[in-house]
This record gives structure tokens, sequence and C-alpha cells, in this order.
């Protein structure tokens, strides 16, 4: 049995004293239990480190000065995650001067699957919501292409609506791929949870009691560990853990792994994780979890992977790399779940709802006709602005402006950027103590008829001015048209991601998950769709967490624009001098740009007629 793999984490500096007794007590532990050391070879895959600048502060902290998360002193730096792969090639990428670790994608790479994948005979898709469709459908055609015999099964809840649609895209239960939810499970050696977050939270017993001992279970989203974390509880500890998780939502997954056929691939960038597992009772611990048990010298904690043979690591990336990721990158689920919620009810749904609202109002109010508005706002923020970001960055948005039209910008910047971090900061903190993960599962509750109660499901967005307008808007729009670039607009939206991205830097994400969530994914998966459908659909059509989401914090950034940002321009505040400055200085730029190195040459198509409606709500209407 090979050696399951280790973590270690070095978040703060641990005194002389503590490390010494960690030291000894390391000892006394591998002598007692027969520990490998963690410095053996053969326990290397995952390894996570802080990148600490010679003042001993986060790198990247330029805008620090209204911070109000932590003092300086125990702000944590940037993770930067390491690990082993015996399957596929490790690349070292240098972002904002702390190095990170990825895996390039490519369709080149489809014939390191079977060795990604040994041992698997059937990887079991449950669920047929945003991502399953997407997922089962290119795991399938990838295997496929290198004729592996690896059965790619749907499991759906008997009497499904979407058993019709799983049909239509080729799972049958004729040939095998497409059954009932237990069965799947219990007949799988991967299985991928990919039912909704509050369903993940009100059926993970069942699911867990059908899973073989020692078969994988595979996560999109780290809810699930947020939830069992809320309870007091954890995974099971006879099978293993892992996470791949798409930045971008399913639709955009599938669109851009099919328009990649031709050039090698393209797709959705996608972080992964090894479940990591913290545990002060060593006696508990199997003997397979005892081989891959080490503990952190410097926070004096006990962690280990869930990885029972392993295998983990390889099967996540070969996961990753045949959902047509353009480069995979190492997070933990914890950290995955926490910039993943935070993010939908940033930039990439809630804050961009709250935002243009916001700006439609104040724009048709100072004389702006509705139509205008609607451009200068919405196709503003969902067309050119993230084209612009997309290929050429931040500071090309405010590069390309006249004079006049930066002073405009700085002026939205600089009265933005505080009222929008103000929000961001309290979202992560809400997240993070997993208020926002229960209010998802009562939610979820809320939706069916209990204890004598109606049922409330959510409502739609859409019927107001603003998002009629839009509708009009869209419907004489010639093709191809991105929008006006607004410096009013464009400023705040920038001061709005510059916030989400000092808020993580600040919580001790790493670039690549800070990039990926709070840049990528916004400007090239769901900005997007927004720019074909509009934001009103987006937000009654996504994920429930999402729409969730968006619907309880997007007033929220309204009103703090509204009454503190634009007041401010009103009054003819002063521009903050050193906000620009810091903007302009950022090393997240430089970082931006490393990533977009990497990104394939190929730009998401996303007709007028998109469909991202969930069956269940393509059922029920709403």
């Amino acid at each position: 049995m090979a050696a399951a793999a280790a973590t270690s984490f070095s978040i703060s500096t641990a005194s002389s004293s503590s490390a010494s007794s960690s030291k000894s007590l390391k000892s006394s532990l591998a002598s007692n239990l027969g520990f490998l050391s963690s410095s053996a070879a053969s326990l290397k895959p995952l390894r996570a480190k802080t990148a600490v600048s010679a003042g001993g502060s986060s790198s990247g902290g330029a805008m620090a000065a209204k911070m109000v998360s932590a003092p300086a002193a125990v702000v944590k730096a940037p993770a930067s995650f390491d690990f082993e792969t015996s399957v596929f090639k490790k690349e070292k990428v240098t972002l904002a001067g702390n190095d990170e670790y990825i895996v390039r994608g490519g369709r080149d790479l489809f014939k390191y699957l079977p060795d990604a994948f040994k041992g698997i005979k059937q990887i079991g898709v449950i669920g047929w919501g945003s991502q399953g469709p997407a997922q089962a459908q290119n795991l399938r055609d990838s295997l496929a292409e290198i004729k592996s015999d690896i059965v790619v099964k749907i499991g759906l809840r008997k009497g499904s609506s979407s058993f019709a649609e799983a049909r239509a895209a080729g799972f049958t239960e004729e040939n095998g791929s497409l059954g009932d939810i237990y069965e799947t499970i219990s007949g799988s050696d991967l299985v991928l949870l990919l039912i909704s977050d509050a369903a993940q939270a009100d059926n993970y017993e069942k699911v867990f009691s059908h899973m073989k001992p020692n078969s994988i279970l595979g996560l999109s989203h780290g809810f699930l560990l947020g939830h069992l974390q809320s309870t007091g509880l954890d995974f099971p500890k006879n099978i293993s853990v892992i996470a791949v998780c798409p930045k971008g939502m399913g639709p955009s997954v599938r669109r851009l792994y099919v328009q990649g056929k031709e050039i090698n691939g393209a797709g959705i960038n996608a972080s992964f994780a090894v479940h990591q597992v913290s545990s002060n009772a060593v006696a508990l611990l199997s003997f397979p979890q005892a081989i891959s048990f080490i503990f952190n010298l410097t926070c004096d904690a006990f962690y280990y992977l869930q990885d029972i043979d392993g295998r983990a690591t390889d099967v996540a990336l070969g996961w990753s790399v045949a959902l047509g990721s353009p480069f995979t990158f190492a997070t933990t689920l914890e950290q995955e779940y926490r910039s993943d919620i935070f993010g939908e009810r940033g930039i990439l749904l809630g804050a961009v709802h709250g935002v243009v609202e916001s700006l439609f109002r104040r724009y048709t109010e100072n004389g702006m006709s509705e139509e205008l508005a609607y451009k200068n706002t919405v196709e503003c923020i969902t067309g050119i602005i993230s084209r612009t970001i997309s290929t050429k960055g931040m500071l090309a948005v405010y590069n390309s402006f006249t004079e006049e039209g930066k002073r405009d910008f700085e002026a939205a910047y600089s009265a933005s950027f505080y009222p929008c971090m103000e929000i961001l900061y309290e979202c992560y903190e809400d997240v993070a103590a997993g208020s926002e993960i229960r209010s998802v599962v009562l939610a979820g509750r809320r939706f069916y008829e209990k204890e004598g109660l109606p049922a409330f499901p959510m409502g739609k967005i859409d019927g107001t001015r603003m998002w009629k307008v839009g509708e009009r808007v869209r419907a004489t729009r010639p093709a191809g048209d991105l929008g006006p670039l607004y410096p009013f607009t464009a400023g705040v939206y920038v001061a709005l991601m510059m916030a989400q991205i000092e808020v993580l830097r600040k919580k001790g994400h790493s670039y690549s998950e800070i990039i990926n969530e709070s840049v990528i994914e916004s400007v090239d998966s769901l900005n997007p769709f927004m720019h074909a459908r509009g934001v009103s659909f987006m937000v009654d059509n996504c994920s429930t967490t999402a729409r969730l989401g968006s619907r309880k914090w997007a007033p929220r950034f309204d009103y703090n624009l509204t009454q503190q940002a634009l007041v401010a321009v009103d009054n003819n505040a002063p521009i903050n001098r050193d906000l620009i400055s810091n903007f302009l200085a950022d090393p997240v730029h430089g970082a931006i740009e490393v990533c977009a190195q990497l990104r394939p040459t190929v730009d998401i198509s996303v007709p007028a007629d998109a469909d991202f409606v969930r069956p269940e709500l393509r059922q029920s209407g709403n």
C-alpha cells in the first residue's frame, strides 16, 4: 500500500519553546506509533506554506491602511500549496512574489487518465443541476477519447424529471450509465456528489452509508465540510475525500470544453483539494491514516489527509484534467468554501447585482435615459470591462480613459473602495463563522411545507423597471456589441474587485485562489452569461446558494454605495491619492498577467438564447 498524503501548514511563527516541545512530541509519537517521518519522500503529496515578506507582513498588502480584520502582526500571508503527483507534471509559477504550484491541462494529457484513475471502474455523478451535466459529459467524452472502459454513471432520485435530460445527453439505463442515486453510489469507486448544497446537508448520512469502503468521495464545493463542521462532525474515516472545484458554473465548463476540441483544450480553471483533518485524538486514527499523520510544528496542531491509499491527489488531478481545466491549483476544502460562498455574495453575483441597481438609479435620477443608464451599468460591466480585464487586466481599463475619464474613474474608485470592503469583510466573517451555510440549509427547508407552515420558494427579481429596460436593450443590441466603457461605472466595479482581492489576501488565501475566485470566474464565466441574458436572469436561475446570497447581500452593497460612496462624490470629497497609487502599483496586476498567459486562446461563446436554467427551475417555472 502506498503511503497516504501528508500536509503541514505554517501560518504563524511559533516560539522556540513550543517548537521544541512539538519536536519532542513528534519524536515520541513516531516512536510509539511507528509513524513515518513527514520529511520522507513518500509523505510529501501536499504541503501548504505561507509567503512572508522580509518585514514579516503578508506580501501584496498595499491597501491595508483601513483594513480592520486583524492587526498587521497577525494577518495571514497568502498560502502556497505544494503537492506531489506521480502522474502529471507539476509546474511552479510565481504570483506577486509567491511561488505556487499548478498542473496545466490539455487534451494531450488524456492519455494519462488510466494511470490517474487506476483501480476505478465506475465514476458515479450524483445530481443533474449546474455542475452535474457538464462534468458527466466532459468526463465521459475525455475517457471515450482514449477508449477507456471506465463507466461514467448518472445517479438520480427515483421519479426525477432530470432522467429525461440525462437520457437526451446520452446516458441511459440500457447501457448502464443512468440509474438510481443510491444504487449508483453503492456501485461506484469514485462518487462525485454534485447535488445542491442544501440537499447535501439533508442527505449526507444516507450518501455516506451507501459508499463502498475505500472508495473516494468527490466534491465540487466545500459547502458540505462547512455544514459538517458547524454540527461538530466530519467525513467517515473509511473513505478518501477529494474536491475539484471549477471556477465557473457548469454551462461554462461544458461550453468551453466543446469549443476547445480543436485546439488541445479550453475550459475553466479548477482548484483541487484532499480533505485535511485536524485531530487531537491520535488514538482514533486508523492505520492508513496514522501512516499519513503529521502535525504542524508552528501551530501545535495535528493534521492528516483523508487519503486511504495514497491515490487521492492523482485522482483529483485526473478528474480536473478530464474536465478540461486549463490549469489546476491546490487549496483546502475549508479555504475553497470560504472563498467560493464569499465570492458568490461578492463580485461574482451579489455585489454586481447591488452595484448596477445603485448606479442605474443614480444615472436615471440625474437625467440619463433608461436605455443609456442600463448600457452604462450592466452592459458596461458584463461586456467591455469584463473582456478588457480578461485579456489585458484591470490597469488596461484605467489606461484606456482620457485624462477626464481617469478623474471620473478615480473619484468613483476612491469613494467606493471602503464602502465595498466594509460589506465584503462582514460577509467573509459570516461565511467563516458558518452563518451563511446555516442560512442556506434553513432556507432550503423553508421551500417546502413544514410544521404546518406554508412553503416559501424564492420569487423572481426580473419584473422591476430596470430589468424590463434590459430586455429592450438586449433585443436591439447588435451582434458582438460589448457596450460602452463608462469611467464612473468602471471605477466602482474595479474598486469592488480590488476590495475583494484585499479581503481574501488578508485572510491568507493563495493568489491562485484569489485571482480565479475574484477575477477569472467573474470575467470569463459568469459575466459573459449575464451579458447574454441579463444579471436578473442569472440571479433568478443560478444555484440555490448563490441565489440566496445575492438576495441577501445585493441590497447591502446597493445601500452602502448609495448612502456613502455616492454621497461622498456629490459632496466633492477629495480623492484618496494613496488608494489610487496603491491600485496602480498593486502586485496583483502582475499576478493576473501570469494567469492570463496560462489562459486558453478561446473566449467563451455565449449566444443570446444560452440555457443555464437548472432542471428543477425549468419544471417549476421559477
